[in-house]
């Protein structure tokens, strides 16, 4: 019986970690779905009578600027969030992120201007950076080193699905406020899920050791080894973010560069089919480093079809508008790679700094969005090309140090995860 209630919980855990995940990646990809219309309401009441050109102008500023507060606010909550795990648990990361952004995404809904708009997006990243990291290392530190895996491939499977349910509902609900409030109320239910789950056996361990020291994140730094896996692991996976922070996301302006009709393309069904895609290459991607028994394997798999995506985005994603939404969920299957970055960077380190590497590996991810934008606008006016080419080359040099990280990256598959960093 005792084998069997373990089971009963452990079961349990991977739920929640999965739809907590679920609910963190509708929340953070709602506002790209929703980006245009919310704008399109609310910059007309900041600044009355301004021409139509002007609000598409503003529109866009302002959209990048959102997009860059709410991943500076993931920066900034993955490290805490993380040092958090280490030292005080990773269930109450799991549940404090999931209430921070759950009201924040709520109060979202009520916004009229675009400080507040600004405000709340940051504090909305802030707190979608700590449930993902939680949840994995919650998940890897409850399962056998062989099949810890699956859990995360699960988790990562479910999670992304929430993308898929933001695009769609995005396309189904008129009022962009109505999905705020969903998301956010979404959120707060599943804290009622979180009876029953218990604290990782791995932790309590450490946490008794008053020696040890715990989520201190200068030790990812402190010696030349943790420093390579730690920036290996986060840039093997930037190109990621390139696709869904740049080819998805403003799909609608780079689709009228290469040539189709204006507004043809939504940014919500953009999405909606690339993340329909990477929930399929997250089951593959895990998958397939279950059966070659080699995280690295599955990496050097999916980063080349993202070589491949990514050329094929660019020669063929101005044919039509169903060419284009077929390339974006083919583009989404190859970066489903998720699942298997998700699993390595919860692998890479001991106990005791784990939840600060898993939960703040992801967030410098998903915030290199930032770097990205600035190094494509850097081309831009520095080598004097138009935003099209300057998107391309900003591929190039994005997966090429993918390439790169991916060569030095350490093999983990198997790895035991019972000890410490000294």
């Amino acid at each position: 019986m005792p084998n069997a209630s373990a089971s009963k919980n452990l079961n349990k855990l991977i739920i929640v970690a999965a739809l907590g995940y679920f609910v963190d990646i509708y929340d953070l990809l709602l506002f790209g779905v929703e980006r245009t219309q919310s704008l399109n309401e609310i910059l007309p009441i900041q600044f009355p009578g301004i021409s139509e050109s002007v609000l598409k102008l503003l529109n866009a500023i302002y959209g990048k600027l959102l997009l860059n507060w709410q991943m500076a606010g993931m920066l900034v909550g993955g490290i805490f969030w993380g040092i958090l795990g280490d030292k005080k648990g990773r269930l109450s990361v799991l549940f404090g992120s999931i209430l921070v952004y759950s009201i924040a995404n709520i109060l979202n809904g009520l916004v009229y201007s675009t400080d507040s708009y600004i405000v709340l997006r940051f504090v909305s990243g802030f707190g979608l950076a700590g449930e993902l990291g939680a949840g994995i290392t919650l998940v890897s530190e409850s399962m056998s080193k062989e099949k810890r895996g699956y859990g995360t491939m699960i988790v990562a499977t479910i999670g992304v699905f929430g993308a898929v349910v933001a695009g769609f509902m995005g396309e189904v609900i008129t009022n962009w406020r109505y999905s705020f409030y969903l998301g956010g109320g979404m959120g707060l239910a599943l804290l009622i899920l979180r009876i029953g789950v218990f604290e990782s056996g791995m932790f309590h361990a450490v946490k008794v050791e008053a020696t040890i020291k715990k989520g201190n994140i200068f030790q990812l730094f402190s010696t030349k080894k943790n420093i390579v896996k730690y920036l290996c692991i986060i840039f093997v996976t930037v190109p990621v973010w390139y696709v869904m922070g740049t080819l998805v996301l403003f799909s609608p302006e780079l689709s009228e560069l290469m040539g189709l009709p204006e507004k043809s393309i939504s940014a919500g069904k953009s999405i909606m089919f690339a993340y329909a895609g990477i929930t399929v290459g997250d089951i593959a991607s895990g998958l397939i480093s279950q059966l070659l028994k080699s995280r690295k394997k599955a990496f050097a798999i999916f980063l080349s079809l993202t070589v491949i995506g990514v050329i094929i985005y660019f020669l063929y994603g101005g044919t039509s508008v169903t060419v284009f939404y077929a390339i974006i969920g083919f583009i989404g299957f190859a970066t489903g790679y998720w699942a298997v970055f998700i699993s390595t960077a919860s692998e890479l380190f001991g106990t005791n700094i784990r939840a600060t590497a898993t939960t703040t590996a992801p967030n410098f991810v998903r915030g290199s969005t930032i770097l990205i934008s600035i190094l494509l606008n850097l081309i831009v006016s520095v080598c004097c090309v138009d935003k099209l080419l300057a998107t391309k080359i900003t591929g190039c040099i994005i997966i090429g140090i993918g390439f790169i990280a991916l060569y030095f990256l350490e093999e983990t598959f198997g790895k035991d995860l019972n000890y410490v960093e000294e």
